[in-house]
């Protein structure tokens, strides 16, 4: 993992640097000796793993990059560069705070099917393409922190006709990733409590699935 130590980036860049840093300091606490049978586990067929958790980041990560990509391209190309601080406007601010845990059970959101995860991931191969899509999420940050990321603007790839700037999309990433890994550490909890009641896995193992950065 990559950490932050550079004092020569803006504060605001550094910021999401950081929060990027933690999100994956704590998925790697997360499966830290997890055994794959207790990544699998789930409280019921309607929830999510560990596993699925994982997965499901790892490819939010990818389609937002993917939605955000060409409009930044064009503002580097333009040299529309840096005029602020990369903060979401209004109306983006308040969706980055709904995403942020914990979440009541009555604001849940149900995730787009583009990016819901695959059925029953293995945790090795979730937990690698999360942490795979983290390097590509800070890759972007480094590759355009200089330009306007207030001032440009990106088609939400889930919500038809809403456009968000790319700064809200940086700090939608990161929430987004405290929001999932808080679930799946409270699903990891849950697993826990199955385990002591005789689920019939064992909660870990000799072996740590967290892959090498």
């Amino acid at each position: 993992m990559q950490t932050t130590t550079s004092t020569s980036h803006p504060e605001d860049i550094v910021a999401l640097e950081v929060a990027y840093d933690d999100a994956e300091r704590d998925a790697r606490a997360l499966v830290d000796q997890l055994s794959a049978a207790a990544g699998a586990w789930r409280a019921d067929a309607g929830s999510w793993s560990v596993a699925e958790c994982l997965d499901h980041l790892a490819v939010g990560n990818r389609v937002y990059l993917r939605a955000m990509q060409p409009a930044a391209e064009r503002a580097l190309a333009a040299g529309r560069l840096r005029r602020g601080v990369a903060r979401p406007g209004l109306i983006g601010g308040w969706f980055v705070r709904s995403l942020e845990p914990p979440v009541s059970p009555r604001f849940k959101l149900k995730a787009p099917g583009k990016i819901r995860p695959r059925t029953a991931p293995a945790l090795s191969d979730a937990a690698r393409d999360f942490f795979a899509s983290q390097q590509d999420v800070r890759a972007f940050l480094h590759r355009f922190e200089a330009i306007d990321l207030a001032g440009t603007h990106f088609a939400n790839p889930f919500v038809r006709g809403v456009r968000f700037s790319l700064a809200t999309g940086l700090h939608v990433l990161a929430a987004h990733a405290r929001r999932h890994l808080w679930q799946a550490w409270c699903v990891r909890q849950a697993a826990e409590r199955a385990a002591g009641h005789g689920s019939g896995f064992e909660m870990s193992t000799s072996i740590n699935h967290a892959p090498s950065a």
